[in-house]
């Protein structure tokens, strides 16, 4: 669920402005996944642009204490959300680990990177909710280490039904600055899309495995 309407048009309005995100219907992306896509998304972006991260990091970090109350630790889900974490525990006066995607084949094959102990409760921080699997691998690992997870916010979601499935499935609520409904708002009020792009961009959510441009 997306905090309010307020702070969901505000993040799409930053993220279009610096191209974090881009929406093209009429010459789509191809995901790593093999989807054709209407829109990319890289948060990392605004890592770039000082008053937009502390923007994020500062809304984040305020939303972080108002619905989970203050955490032990803040987690980042590498790699995307490694950046705008550590921000976000530092501005909450926070340790900060993050969480790889599998365990390390050398050395210490940590998965975990950082310092954490068992029954210490987590905020996870991620930058994009797409089906919710990445996301929800680090919360597994975190779990098995032990530790509360008491929820996790995002920057954005796609809000795909099956993401929504799999964090009811985990039992891991989730919170996002802005979402995809929020974002083609932002986008056709400031005339960046037209009605006629809408209507592809809305079609392209409710089935985007088997979306076609053509």
């Amino acid at each position: 669920m997306i905090f309010n309407k307020q702070t969901a048009k505000k993040t799409a309005e930053v993220l279009l402005q610096v191209n974090a995100i881009k929406l093209s219907p009429k010459d789509p992306f191809t995901w790593a996944s093999g989807w054709k896509s209407p829109i990319y998304c890289d948060n990392r972006i605004i890592l770039s642009f000082p008053p937009i991260r502390n923007y994020i990091r500062e809304t984040m970090g305020k939303h972080i204490e108002k619905h989970y109350g203050k955490p032990d630790v803040i987690a980042g889900v590498a790699t995307g959300a490694i950046g705008i974490g550590m921000l976000v525990a530092e501005y909450l006066g926070l340790p900060f680990i993050y969480v790889r995607p599998d365990a390390k084949g050398h050395g210490r094959k940590n998965q975990i990177e950082g310092f954490i102990e068992k029954g210490q409760n987590v905020v996870v921080v991620e930058d994009l909710i797409s089906t919710g699997k990445s996301s929800l691998n680090a919360v597994k690992a975190l779990k098995e280490a032990e530790v509360n997870v008491k929820g996790m916010i995002a920057i954005f979601t796609y809000g795909f039904d099956v993401a929504t499935e799999n964090f009811k499935k985990a039992d891991i609520t989730l919170h996002t600055l802005s979402n995809y409904e929020s974002l083609l708002q932002q986008a056709l009020d400031t005339k960046y899309i037209s009605n006629k792009e809408l209507e592809t961009l809305s079609e392209w959510n409710t089935n985007p495995s088997e979306w076609n441009a053509n």
